[in-house]
């Protein structure tokens, strides 16, 4: 059952916490509760967390576009922690149909919201629908323009609904980018290797590159559409703030 409380006061009352604070709290508060996991920021969650709790339930989108080094950082990430992890995989009928109807690489014309949505969010929407709450890595300095408002806990109305909601705590909200690569040096935490080739926020194979020295993480993501807008549709909330 969901705890009762305000969750707009509860991010109030969080607003100086630590990320283990954070992450103890959401613990505390859920037991079916489960880690999003794909990037550096969420494996400093997994580190985190497993210090908190064992048997942590963690999952990943597998979106059959990914690189071969995040293939291979995801077995690293298994291996370190000895934890299991559930791999979301897209409908293939769905993916069948948009391949057929539009190609491979449709969304190099048309934008990539269809394509994410099959291969990222309805895999997303059929696992959180078994789930009271969920841990993000998103930081406000991920997107200025669309994450720059991220609570360290909220309610999720893009996936949940008003006869089952569902809570998203993102404990990293307040980090930089800084924060985590210190973090992840202190504690010898694994990242994908693409971290070393000028990659810094990794996608799908065809979305994403590597940036030049000054260029903020998201220009390496879908570089051909609106640079303001930077989401797949894992975080649509973020685009009403």
């Amino acid at each position: 059952m969901t705890p009762e409380y305000d969750v707009k006061e509860l991010a109030r009352e969080m607003e100086e916490w630590s990320p283990k604070e954070v992450m103890r709290k959401a613990l505390e508060l859920y037991d079916n509760i489960a880690i999003s996991f794909s990037g550096a920021e969420d494996v400093v969650l997994i580190e985190i967390a497993s210090k908190l709790k064992k048997n942590i339930q963690v999952f990943t989108l597998d979106t059959g576009r990914l690189h071969p080094e995040t293939y291979r950082f995801i077995e690293k990430v298994r291996d370190h922690y000895n934890l299991q992890i559930e791999t979301l995989s897209p409908n293939a009928e769905d993916v069948e149909r948009l391949v057929k109807e539009k190609g491979l690489f449709s969304f190099y014309k048309d934008g990539h919201s269809e394509c994410c949505g099959v291969r990222k969010v309805a895999p997303l929407r059929r696992k959180l629908a078994t789930v009271d709450a969920w841990i993000t890595g998103q930081r406000k300095d991920q997107s200025p323009s669309t994450r720059n408002k991220v609570a360290l806990v909220e309610e999720d109305a893009a996936f949940g609904a008003p006869d089952r909601p569902l809570v998203k705590f993102n404990p990293l909200a307040n980090w930089t980018s800084q924060d985590v690569w210190n973090y992840i040096r202190m504690f010898d935490v694994p990242y994908n290797e693409l971290h070393t080739k000028g990659f810094i926020s990794i996608g799908c194979e065809p979305c994403t590159r590597a940036v030049l020295p000054n260029q903020h993480e998201r220009e390496g993501r879908w570089w051909w559409e609106e640079s303001t807008i930077k989401e797949c549709g894992l975080h649509a909330g973020n685009l009403k703030s």
